[in-house]
């Protein structure tokens, strides 16, 4: 446990600073899947990491030993974590825990908000189109969700460039985005250092949808002049919704669809995969060597048996007085 236990910590460090700059090298959709992988499992090694080394720390504690049955002595000899440490771990978990849970409160309320305008909203299709002079376009969340957009936007493009916003938004709906950028943002208020991982996903996303829309418009460029037009339309429009055409760095999309498709490689996804791997393995095995500390300090102090063989001699054989 004393090496295997820091293991995913420093994992997770790994995938934060290198996972983000190989997403914007990779096919959207691999990458987004991907990005999402390394988010659950990393927030879920540093979490399990920080309760082990905690655990380890309230194993010492005399009360604690007293009502488990277990050796402090035998405990800080078979795994020497310093309280220090052990502390330190401890805060960082309820840091941790407290975050996760302001976040879920955060998201669920966002998703209630989101199918109650969607139920809100004029008309009974997918489509709903706002009277608003403001350009607007995002889609929205929902059961199944609708597509927002206003007549302002609607008034800056064209006609193919309309249907390229369009399969953009539908992308977003029927690839569920919305639960990707529910992880993304759990796992990162669990854990700080998953930030990057968030912020390179609302791009991923964004680019996820811009080849969805290339395909189904048929013309990169068509989309490009889209995506640009209706940055530029909204850029004036300072509440930017997640799930929107106007999302993400524009200059890069633009500049990935006036490109060909990005190739598939899978050196980067088998190297990513083969952390992640050594990650639960590492939290699997901290986690039954802890198991192990405690059945071993609960051994030292279990009385060793005494039967009326030892006290008395063999079964059979006559008691000597002397």
């Amino acid at each position: 446990m004393l090496i295997s236990v820091y293991v995913p910590l420093l994992i997770t460090m790994v995938l934060a600073v290198f996972a983000p700059r190989a997403a914007h090298r990779l096919a959207p959709r691999p990458a987004a899947w991907s990005l999402a992988a390394a988010a659950l499992v990393a927030s879920l090694g540093w979490l399990g990491s920080l309760a082990l080394l905690a655990f380890a720390g309230l194993a010492q504690i005399p009360e604690v030993a007293e009502e488990g049955r277990w050796s402090v002595a035998a405990v800080r000899a078979s795994d020497p974590v310093y309280l220090t440490v052990a502390g330190t771990a401890a805060l960082a978990l309820l840091a941790s825990v407290t975050g996760l849970t302001v976040a879920a409160v955060r998201q669920l309320r966002h998703l209630r908000w989101a199918r109650r305008e969607c139920r809100l909203l004029p008309g009974d299709t997918e489509l709903a189109v706002l009277d608003m002079a403001v350009p607007e376009a995002f889609a929205l969340p929902g059961a199944p969700g609708r597509i927002v957009v206003s007549r302002g936007m609607l008034r800056c493009l064209g006609d193919r460039e309309r249907e390229a916003l369009l399969a953009h938004e539908r992308a977003h709906l029927r690839g569920r985005h919305h639960l990707f950028q529910t992880l993304w943002r759990l796992s990162a208020a669990a854990n700080p250092l998953l930030r990057p991982l968030s912020g390179a996903g609302g791009f991923v996303l964004e680019r996820w949808a811009d080849e969805e829309a290339a395909v189904r418009v048929g013309d990169r460029t068509v989309v490009a002049h889209a995506v640009g037009r209706a940055a530029l339309a909204g850029s004036a429009n300072g509440s930017r919704p997640a799930l929107a055409a106007t999302g993400g760095a524009v200059p890069q999309r633009v500049r990935a669809l006036l490109a060909p498709p990005p190739p598939r490689r899978a050196l980067p996804f088998v190297a990513g995969a083969a952390l992640l791997v050594v990650c639960c393995a590492s939290l699997a095995d901290a986690a039954t060597d802890s198991e192990q500390m405690i059945e071993t300090a609960q051994a030292a102090v279990t009385p060793a048996p005494h039967g009326p063989c030892h006290e008395h001699g063999h079964l059979g054989e006559p008691v000597r007085f002397r």
